[in-house]
């Protein structure tokens, strides 16, 4: 694995790669755009180092955790809020100063969390360039920092996006399994409404620097490289381009499933319990509905999980292989936020806008699938949803 320096153009490649990479979820990546402008202004970002986990400096995955829809609007002072706040209680909570950061999973915000974080430390922490899932995933549980009994999740320091002051409310939580932590977590963050800053597996001398071996290496640059391509062409890449550059920069396999059709209706709602957004998308091959002659629905929780095609028996894709989004009317990815999908979908008058979205199959990364507990995670939450079918082979 290589080293890297990332300035500010890198970070908007990332979260350009990210959008299209995190299978529908991972932040909106309108916010993301908006937060790296704000980002340019205030002037101060200090390049960031990243590169691969090193086995001896105390680390933590840090994230933006909760409903992309109760962050719509996230700012970039929120951001710094959030990271400032849970990693002083994370490190009061562990002893140790981190070192360095490495995102849950990547998306257009949590792949952007801990570079901003980085910057913010002016050069003492870097960022490992890899991840959890090679996506964005609903949940803690579907992530490969559950498969090391050495790396424990806890403790986990949640806090809210208040400048640092008295006024800050935090949480520290202690739970034996990634699954339990979630629960908890769900109920803090909507307490802190709706979302929150999150940091937890802890990887320090107490357990041997335990993030070693039990994450994707490599995905920072993969979204970055994406996101590249993405910006620098001149004019929207086609679908099937975008599908065979993932295959190469990632080595999973990937391939439009549909290419230029229309998001023709939308339905979604956040828990209160677990602070995740739910939702149904209707997709069709002509704008209006009546004139469609194919039909699909995606179900999403926060991130997408499985989509139907109205002619077929079987589902065209199952997490946790990627649904991903690309449009070629902006010639980019982007996420279930509602933010988001009002580029595509208008829905106050409730129909498409006129542009065009494409779907992405991306192959699950074989450690996340062979990561024990991950598949059957994934299998719950399609039972929530109805579906009790086979999951796909690794």
């Amino acid at each position: 694995m290589g080293v890297y320096t990332y300035g500010l153009d890198d970070l908007q490649s990332i979260a350009a790669g990210a959008a299209v990479l995190a299978s529908g979820g991972g932040g909106s990546y309108n916010d993301a755009c908006t937060i790296l402008q704000q980002l340019a202004v205030q002037g101060t970002f200090t390049p960031v180092t990243v590169k691969d986990y090193d086995g001896k400096t105390p680390a933590c995955v840090l994230a933006i955790m909760g409903s992309p829809d109760a962050a719509d609007g996230l700012t970039l002072s929120a951001i710094q809020n959030s990271i400032t706040n849970t990693s002083q209680v994370f490190e009061q909570a562990t002893g140790s100063p981190l070192g360095a950061l490495i995102p849950v999973e990547v998306g257009p915000i949590n792949s952007l969390v801990p570079l901003i974080g980085a910057g913010m430390s002016k050069g003492t922490i870097y960022v490992v360039d890899g991840d959890g899932a090679g996506r964005a995933v609903p949940e803690l549980p579907q992530t490969t920092f559950t498969g090391s009994a050495k790396l424990a999740p806890t403790p986990c320091a949640l806090a809210n996006d208040v400048p640092p002051s008295p006024q800050v409310e935090s949480a520290v939580l202690g739970a034996p399994t990634a699954d339990k932590v979630e629960t908890l977590a769900g109920g803090v963050v909507g307490g802190f409404g709706g979302y929150s800053g999150i940091a937890m597996w802890p990887s320090n001398a107490s357990n041997g620097y335990a993030l070693t071996g039990n994450y994707i290496p490599g995905t920072m640059e993969q979204a970055r490289k994406l996101g590249a391509a993405l910006r620098q062409a001149p004019a929207p890449l086609p679908t099937a381009s975008v599908a065979a550059n993932i295959t190469e920069l990632t080595g999973r396999a990937a391939k439009a499933v549909l290419t230029n059709f229309y998001i023709t209706a939308v339905t979604q709602s956040t828990s209160s319990a677990s602070s995740l957004d739910s939702g149904i998308i209707r997709l069709d091959n002509a704008p209006d509905p009546a004139q469609s002659t194919e039909t699909h629905y995606l179900y999403n929780l926060n991130e997408n999980l499985i989509m139907y095609g109205t002619a077929s028996t079987s589902p065209d894709i199952i997490a946790p292989d990627s649904i991903c989004y690309y449009s070629e009317s902006t010639g980019r990815g982007f996420s279930n936020a509602s933010d988001d999908l009002a580029i595509y979908f208008d829905a106050t008058k409730g129909h498409s806008t006129g542009k065009q979205v494409s779907i992405i199959y991306v192959q699950t990364a074989p450690q996340l699938y062979n990561t024990p507990g991950v598949v059957a995670s994934f299998a719950g939450l399609l039972r929530n949803i109805g579906y009790a079918g086979a999951m796909p082979a690794a």
